[in-house]
């Protein structure tokens, strides 16, 4: 199984949310795992407000940006398509950003098929909208609404 995973799903290997166990049993069960090359900068930002939120000291947020830094040299890099991100954004109605990373999953999914490689690439985020998005790109999901 390849797991792609959306900053949702990411931060929640960084941060103890509800269903953190759930995102991270997938990932420890993927062959590999991918995510958008804009990642990074959406987690060091959702990372931020949440120490900004629960106000806690520097090191506590200095901690949570070294484990991204651990988890980032594990993931496959998908470059970032603006005009296919656009198209998806038109055909479904998403945000810019959640636009971007399902045109990076359909991205990897599109080159392992021209490789020949038939797995499973799952969808990891907690955003219903995107994941709802995802489903009628014919992904496998994880995650969706946790309202």
């Amino acid at each position: 199984m390849i797991l792609y995973l959306d900053t949702s799903a990411l931060v929640k290997l960084l941060i103890r949310e509800v269903r953190s166990d759930e995102a991270l049993a997938t990932f420890d069960a993927a062959e590999f795992a991918a995510t958008s090359e804009i990642t990074y900068a959406e987690a060091c930002a959702a990372l931020a407000r949440n120490d900004r939120r629960r106000g806690s000291s520097r090191r506590q947020l200095e901690g949570e940006l070294e484990a991204l830094d651990r988890f980032w040299r594990e993931f496959s890099k998908v470059q970032v398509l603006t005009k296919k991100a656009g198209q998806i954004a038109l055909s479904h109605s998403l945000r810019g950003m959640d636009a971007i990373q399902l045109a990076a999953a359909l991205t990897l999914r599109d080159g392992l098929r021209a490789c020949d490689i038939d797995a499973l690439v799952v969808f990891a985020t907690f955003d219903h909208e995107l994941s709802d998005a995802a489903e009628r790109e014919g992904f496998a999901t994880l995650g969706g609404d946790i309202r």
